[in-house]
């Protein structure tokens, strides 16, 4: 029987601790409520899981006291797993977990439905979702990041770093390979394909920049020209950005490049990447005063030339807006309610599709507003202002099905099962 792992400091102790079962259920969709009692470790999960003749994708959303998780299909509820407090939801990027930033650091959610390789082919199979309790330490949970098949976690708080083999999720909760960044900070880390690291250089006071340490600690490159670093995403041929107040900073071949906002104040803080283009969606904004900025444009910066390109909206938008589609294209939920589709490469509008009413952004950030989350080739848009969820096809701009939910959603994620 395995054990979940409470980890803490720069070596991981183990504790022996009572887990929840993840029991059977019926039904090719797998649809089962919650059990209240005691539940068995993971092992026994995958014991009493029923096998599905096909994945079965599901979307976690978190709401004020605790976390849905529905069939991506047909948008049903699967189950309510009550959790109280502001949680954060990001997908481990094993197609099953999920990590909950919660006081005590990372804790790892099982949304209950996973599929196992068999030479040719693979079985899927589909339970009940549980909020296990293993939690991986740290002060203020920060930005999860998965790439290359790694997933990195970022403590704020303590500047620590934990990173694992994604697809070791699969044989019960993994022990990180820990370090840390130079001083605390709001940052971001992420883990190379050679096993360099990337990560943000900043203390409590100010960030600055981003470097990278090769596998063996070895610092290989820095750039301390990006005031305010922030975010990350990762675009074609092994680039990654972040986000700086007056530009964008990316490490590809080796090297930083930083290319500069059209605005001595320009500042990216979020990015979207995708493996399919070298360009990296990113929001914009000029006023370096405002309380609440409501930003009418969007960047897109080409890791191959190094050029930036502004694009005008009709409309504002929140730092949950952005995504990228199964082609790479860039897609911006607005104010207006309008999911619009541009051309990474021409930044061009090619598309716009009317999803959710008007709404506007709330000043308090960990406030519900309608959030975009993108999976295979549909779209995910939350309008917690009705309780709804909306599931649009990317390839016709649809609104395919949409959904009343038991609570307003605030945060969206999903697993592939």
């Amino acid at each position: 029987m395995r054990t979940q792992r409470h980890f803490a400091g720069p070596l991981a102790a183990t504790a022996m601790v009572t887990a929840l079962l993840l029991s059977g259920c019926s039904g090719a969709e797998a649809e089962a409520e919650s059990d209240s009692g005691d539940h068995d470790d993971q092992s026994s999960a995958e014991a009493n899981a029923e096998q599905v003749d096909q994945p079965q994708p599901r979307l976690v959303t978190t709401y004020d006291g605790g976390i849905l998780t529905l069939n991506a299909e047909t948008l049903d509820v699967i189950d309510d797993t009550p959790l109280e407090g502001f949680n954060r939801v990001n997908p481990v990027g094993d197609g099953r977990h999920v990590m909950v930033s919660v006081a005590e650091g990372f804790r790892l959610f099982d949304a209950g439905a996973w599929s196992e390789e068999h030479g040719d082919h693979s079985h899927s199979f589909a339970g009940v979702p549980t909020l296990t309790d293993t939690v991986y330490e740290t002060d203020t949970p920060g930005h999860v990041v998965r790439h290359g098949g790694s997933t990195v976690l970022f403590g704020d708080g303590d500047g620590r770093i934990q990173i694992f083999d994604t697809e070791a999720f699969g044989d019960g909760p993994p022990e990180p390979e820990v370090t840390e960044a130079e001083e605390p900070h709001h940052g971001v880390a992420v883990q190379l394909d050679d096993g360099a690291v990337l990560h943000t250089i900043g203390n409590e006071e100010e960030r600055s920049g981003a470097k990278v340490v090769d596998a063996e600690g070895k610092e290989i490159a820095r750039s301390e020209d990006c005031p305010g670093v922030h975010g990350e995403a990762a675009a074609q041929d092994e680039a990654i950005a972040v986000g700086c107040e007056d530009g964008i900073l990316y490490f590809k071949d080796g090297k930083f490049t930083k290319v500069d906002s059209p605005d001595s104040y320009g500042r990216i803080g979020n990015q979207a990447g995708s493996d399919d283009s070298p360009v990296v969606l990113g929001d914009y904004k000029v006023d370096e005063d405002a309380e609440l900025e409501r930003p009418e444009k969007v960047t897109l910066t080409d890791t191959d030339t190094g050029k930036m390109k502004l694009v005008d909206l009709d409309s504002s938008y929140s730092f949950r807006s952005l995504a990228r589609g199964p082609e790479g294209e860039a897609l911006v939920l607005g104010t207006d309610g309008e999911l619009t589709v541009i051309d990474a490469e021409s930044g061009k509008i090619t598309d716009s599709h009317p999803v959710t009413d008007k709404w506007e952004e709330p000043v308090d950030w960990q406030q519900p507003r309608p959030t975009l989350f993108v999976q295979g080739d549909k779209a995910y848009v939350s309008e917690p202002d009705k309780s709804q969820l909306h599931m649009v096809d990317l390839s016709t701009g649809e609104v395919e099905k949409s959904a009343e939910l038991p609570h307003a959603g605030n945060e969206v994620t999903g697993v592939t099962g």
